[in-house]
């Protein structure tokens, strides 16, 4: 994986979503296929959650699922990624907002009420 991935990783587990959905979007323009949709993916939860700190839980649930849904057919270490642990943590949290009134689901977020999606790195290959 290039060296800009890695990049989005970091940003994504710090917290920058839009910046790692800026990353990504770079990479994903110009990437072939099993790439491609991988990036993608990731760009979606990353979204989802940017989309959470502007407080629209329904856009966020909306590319939780497609971000889940485009990541399901990826081997549990695709690009030296722990894609079980990213698939587990973003459908149990969009499960979680699924059942939660819209009013109540910022209130998911303080206190450490619920676990939000980060990627664990397997190994870092570049």
């Amino acid at each position: 994986m290039p060296p800009e991935f890695w990049q989005g990783v970091a940003q994504f587990n710090s917290g920058q979503f839009y910046a790692c959905h800026d990353i990504l979007e770079a990479l994903w323009i110009e990437a072939l296929e099993p790439e491609k949709s991988f990036y993608q993916g990731i760009l979606q939860i990353a979204v989802a959650l940017y989309h959470l700190g502007n407080e629209n839980v329904r856009g966020t649930m909306i590319l939780l699922g497609e971000g889940s849904n485009r990541l399901r057919r990826y081997p549990s270490d695709f690009a030296g990624i722990d894609v079980d642990d990213l698939l587990t943590t973003s459908i149990n949290f969009l499960q979680t907002l699924q059942i939660t009134h819209p009013d109540e689901a910022m209130n998911l977020l303080s206190g450490d009420k619920i676990e939000l999606p980060r990627i664990k790195i397997i190994a870092n290959p570049g």
